[in-house]
Formats: C-alpha cells, sequence, structure tokens
C-alpha cells in the first residue's frame, strides 16, 4: 500500500474498532492516570476483542540514509494502524506533528492520536491522514 493514499476499508475498520475499545478503557477509567496505564489496559482491551496490536514499536530513524535513532510509538494495530497514546491538559501541535513522522517512517496512510485526559473521550480523539 502506497502511505499517500487514502486509508482503505481494513485500516478505517482497525480504527473503528481501536476507538471502541479505547472508549471502554475510559468508560472504566476515567481521566486521571498516566498513559502507561492507559496502554495497558488498552492492551488488555484490543486482546479481548480479537485485535492483532504490538505494544512499544521501535521506529528506526534514518538521517539522508544514515541510522541515527530510534523512536517508540506506543501501538501497531493490525500491523496498519499507528496509535499514540496521550494524558495530557490539550493536544498540542507537537503531538500531531510526532504521529505524523512515525507515519511518514512507517509508510501508514492513517493514525489515531488519543488523549485519555478529557471528561468524554470523543474529545480527545484525532484521526491523522499522511497526505503526500
Amino acid at each position: 500500500m502506497e502511505y499517500w493514499q487514502e486509508p482503505n476499508r481494513e485500516v478505517e475498520e482497525l480504527a473503528h474498532a481501536t476507538i471502541g475499545a479505547a472508549i471502554e478503557v475510559h468508560r472504566h477509567l476515567g481521566p486521571g492516570f498516566l498513559e502507561s496505564v492507559y496502554e495497558a489496559a488498552l492492551a488488555v482491551e484490543l486482546q479481548d476483542r480479537g485485535i492483532e496490536y504490538q505494544r512499544q514499536v521501535e521506529v528506526s530513524v534514518e538521517y539522508k540514509g544514515v541510522h541515527v535513532g530510534e523512536g517508540r510509538l506506543d501501538l501497531l494495530v493490525g500491523g496498519v494502524l499507528v496509535v499514540e497514546l496521550k494524558a495530557v491538559e490539550a493536544l498540542l501541535p507537537v503531538h500531531k506533528a510526532q504521529l505524523l513522522s512515525y507515519l511518514k517512517t512507517l509508510k501508514r496512510p492513517l493514525g489515531l492520536l488519543i488523549n485519555f485526559k478529557v471528561q468524554a473521550l470523543r474529545q480527545g480523539i484525532q484521526r491523522v491522514i499522511l497526505s503526500q
């Protein structure tokens, strides 16, 4: 899949299922915990729902063809959906930029930025599509 294409049906379905799982986690835990707690809880919920995922996926960073370090994304769902979790007062442009960098590096079309430190989780979810 070319990463600048619109997300396909599989990616959209994974995004929908992941959002549902995140809402369930937020419903049970509320907005007061650290990001790591939400990550572990979301992993439990994804597993309970039979959704394939990986946690703390290492991303190799290259600069002009030279390996210069690594990044870590919170979750990779179904091998195609990048999920970054936050527990902050407000999502900032730098959070979206971080997710966009992961999408570009991994050549994935869609990511979810989920902030659990909100009263209603729908207020804390941003879909980020990588465009060319």
